[in-house]
């Protein structure tokens, strides 16, 4: 029997059935008639004139059809791709933006930088002759390093953009901050590095673009985070497609991290080569391509100052971030060191002053935009080393320093000098939990095991804070965004009772056909089996902004609970006629209609088809049907947080840092899914201690990516994991319907600073007070031979 499954259960998820089946429908897995292939020719120089591309021979070769170059793109008018948000410097005059053609024209700016697109009857017949294009370039010096890159005499990427700079940025109260530095009794100062990362989602991307002559449509399908954005941004600025004859499909979608947020210069090509070809043409990311092609993260080199008193209680932050854009802005690029990052500086903390600095820089390196957490991990890393560090040096325990400055939850909703207010949390209830999850009193007993066994071992900590559910709209437009932020729903219920939602998000992994079937299932007392999700595609679901920022159930869901609303006060209205009763008297709870003090009732089912056969309607002031569509914009961010510890023992003969424990308690909201919110934070810790122990985009002075394969570039397997405890503790956000706030970023926006802490306690014993990323076996055993040369020597 069909049951209703609500909010708090943990159900098998709807969608596994068929990845698990294999009937998953990817891109690469999608066939269109007489489609064409096409394979990028990409330059593999960071920088250089292009002085001629000569395609003769590679047209020669079998099943050629076109071989296109971004000549041929600007002869047909196809404009740069756009960049969704805007920042201004401190003295406000706007970024310097320059263009981003899809195919490169007179310059390419890192290696990947696309030149040509081949397009052929096969995948084999595109390579060959992508192969033989030659391209005659004057190769240029390059500067891949962010603070290299402002250097006098670096090499210029851009002649209108002077010493390489997007943006000098800034904000808070630098005079403030001045002023209790100099008061302050102690003052902490780090420098290190949030290195470039390489998302890696199981899927790589993937377009298929086709033209149909008949009508004049164009058809997207593409590996999106955001289709409606897609069609967007590419129809209106690029391909000038008007919106009603541009279809974007995102069908299943293997893993985003953000990587698959951006409109890239893929889908637009594929889009426009379809319609000079007249058909489909399909493109598929081969994973050494997607290493030079995809939007990297991260990339920041950082000073930090933390202002105490003499008591370890924190006076002012003050910061400044060089932050590596790359060669071109991609679509979110300027937004995420900035806007993401610098309001969340005050962490978990009472701050009164705080004061960030941030040069957005252009070098000759792939494109910088959001990786999963986007700002506000490398936002935790700064607060959190300087916390720790200042700890060591005031002598004070690091929990014990954390509690006498901690956000009490008395004080919420508590205003941070940075823009931004929490409107709910408990940190310190975290932290207090996690300590006890933890064994930190056993601690001691375990290092001096490990100590016997020649072995060093540490406990790291780490608290955080997060401003996610991305939104709201009004915020996010004063702060440079070039769009709404809202979401959107649909609840159409069909003649049986059966509901179909159509949602504003994307569903890349996170489970959202089960959650928010969960949501309508409660609210409507629906059997859960008897709701489908449908989302992805323009032409079926209304326009919405797509997931990415943790945004999909605090923004979608509660646009999805607005639209149910909508739903149960159409039906009472439905139900009030039919029981000839005031509308004030009919009541919907599990299920039903009834009428207050009677017997009479109707359960959602009856309801549902009396909607389709409206004999008796009165139709002045009641319309037939049962479909209701809502938009919501909340009025701020919402605020998950919590405590993460870990603890890691390191063999000083290889380098080798071994997990032997990971505790994380989180305050993310209203559970609707236990399951699925314990499997977001374990997949999010793993890619935080992916960061801090394995990853590295690294740049030879040339340029090349000396890290493009997963034999140079080193992700988190099982084996290197140990088991993570994860338990949570929340508080309810005070504006969202359901109090939910998001829970897909924070494992990794708490972890890289837990490993990294621990990694450091394990080595103090050798006066190491700080480890930058990733702390990979050669930099751990280099340190520790040179601190025990240095302990000699003393």
């Amino acid at each position: 029997m069909a049951d209703v499954i609500g909010i708090g259960l943990s159900p098998k998820r709807k969608e596994d059935l068929r990845f698990i089946t294999g009937r998953g429908n990817y891109v690469a897995d999608i066939k269109r008639p007489n489609m064409a292939i096409g394979v990028f020719v990409r330059s593999s120089h960071a920088h250089a004139i292009i002085i001629s591309i000569d395609v003769t021979a590679a047209l020669t070769q079998p099943g050629v059809k076109a071989i296109f170059t971004g000549e041929d793109l600007k002869a047909d008018n196809v404009g740069g791709l756009p960049v969704g948000w805007g920042i201004r410097g401190k003295d406000g005059s706007p970024m310097n933006e320059p263009p981003h053609p899809p195919l490169a024209t007179g310059k390419v700016r890192y290696v990947g930088d696309a030149v040509a697109f081949v397009v052929a009857e096969t995948q084999e017949q595109a390579e060959e002759a992508a192969a033989l294009v030659e391209v005659d370039y004057d190769v240029l010096p390059a500067v891949v390093g962010v603070v290299e890159a402002l250097q006098p005499g670096a090499p210029q990427i851009y002649d209108d953009v002077p010493n390489n700079l997007c943006c000098d940025w800034d904000l808070g109260d630098a005079e403030a901050v001045e002023r209790a530095f100099q008061t302050a009794d102690h003052v902490t100062h780090i420098e290190l590095v949030n290195q470039r990362l390489v998302g890696n989602p199981m899927e790589p991307r993937a377009a298929i673009g086709e033209y149909d002559f008949a009508n004049g449509q164009y058809t997207l399908w593409t590996t999106s985070q955001f289709p409606h954005v897609v069609r967007l941004l590419m129809g209106e600025m690029v391909l000038h497609i008007p919106q009603h004859k541009l279809r974007v499909v995102a069908p299943d979608v293997g893993g985003g991290f953000g990587v698959k947020q951006f409109h890239y210069a893929e889908e637009a090509i594929v889009t426009w080569a379809a319609g000079k070809l007249g058909g489909a043409v399909k493109w598929v990311c081969q994973r050494s391509e997607g290493f030079i092609s995809d939007a990297h993260g991260r990339d920041h080199v950082t000073e930090a100052e933390l202002a105490l008193d003499a008591s370890g209680k924190f006076l002012a932050i003050r910061v400044k971030t060089y932050a590596n854009m790359g060669g071109y802005l991609s679509t979110f690029g300027p937004n995420i060191p900035t806007n993401l990052y610098a309001p969340l500086l005050s962490g978990v903390y009472i701050v009164p002053s705080i004061y960030c600095e941030v040069k957005v820089v252009f070098t000759n390196t792939v494109p910088v935009d959001a990786y999963r957490g986007a700002g506000r991990p490398e936002a935790t890393f700064v607060v959190e080393r300087l916390v720790d560090t200042a700890a060591l040096e005031m002598g004070i325990d690091k929990i014990e320093i954390r509690r006498r400055n901690i956000i009490p939850r008395e004080a919420y909703p508590y205003q941070t000098p940075m823009l931004i207010e929490y409107d709910s949390g408990d940190p310190g209830a975290c932290l207090e939990r996690a300590e006890v999850l933890a064994d930190v009193a056993g601690f001691e007993g375990r290092r001096s095991e490990a100590a016997s066994r020649g072995k060093y071992r540490g406990l790291g900590i780490s608290t955080y804070v997060e401003a996610c559910g991305l939104a709201p709209s009004r915020l996010a437009g004063s702060l440079g965004a070039r769009g709404g932020l809202y979401e959107s729903a649909t609840v159409r219920v069909h003649p049986s009772g059966a509901i179909t939602v159509l949602i504003g998000t994307h569903n890349h992994g996170q489970g959202h056909e089960t959650t928010f079937a969960q949501i309508v299932s409660e609210r409507l007392g629906v059997p859960f089996e008897n709701i489908d999700v449908v989302f992805g595609d323009t032409d079926k679901v209304q326009f919405g902004m797509g997931t990415y920022g943790s945004r999909s159930l605090v923004v979608g869901g509660s646009a999805l609970n607005k639209a149910s609303d909508k739903v149960i006060m159409k039906g009472r209205k439905i139900a009030a006629h039919q029981f000839e009763a005031s509308l004030e008297d009919v009541i919907f709870e599990n299920g039903e209609f009834s009428v207050a003090g009677t017997d009479k009732k109707k359960s959602f089912v009856e309801i549902a088809g009396s909607a389709y056969v409206p004999f008796d309607f009165p139709l002045e002031t009641l319309e037939p049907g049962l479909e209701e569509q809502a938009y919501y914009d909340p009025v701020n961010f919402t605020y998950p947080g919590g405590a993460h510890f870990c603890e890691v023992e390191i063999d000083p003969d290889t380098g080798i840092v071994n997990l032997q424990r990971y505790t994380a308690v989180d305050d993310v909201g209203t559970i609707i899914n236990p399951m699925i919110v314990e499997g977001q934070l374990h997949g999010g810790i793993v890619q935080g201690i992916g960061q801090a122990l394995f990853e590295h985009g690294v740049y030879d002075d040339a340029g090349q990516l000396l890290s493009g394969s997963f034999m140079d570039y080193c992700m988190p397997r099982a084996d290197n994991l140990p088991q993570i405890v994860v338990e949570p503790l929340s508080t309810m956000c005070a504006h969202t319907p359901m109090g939910v706030k998001g829970c897909g970023e924070c494992g990794t926006i708490g972890s890289p600073a837990a490993v990294i802490s621990a990694v450091v306690d394990a080595l103090r014993p050798l006066g190491v007070t700080h480890v930058d990323m990733p702390a990979a076996p050669n930099r751990i055993w280099n340190i520790i031979r040179n601190s025990r040369a240095r302990l000699a020597a003393e």
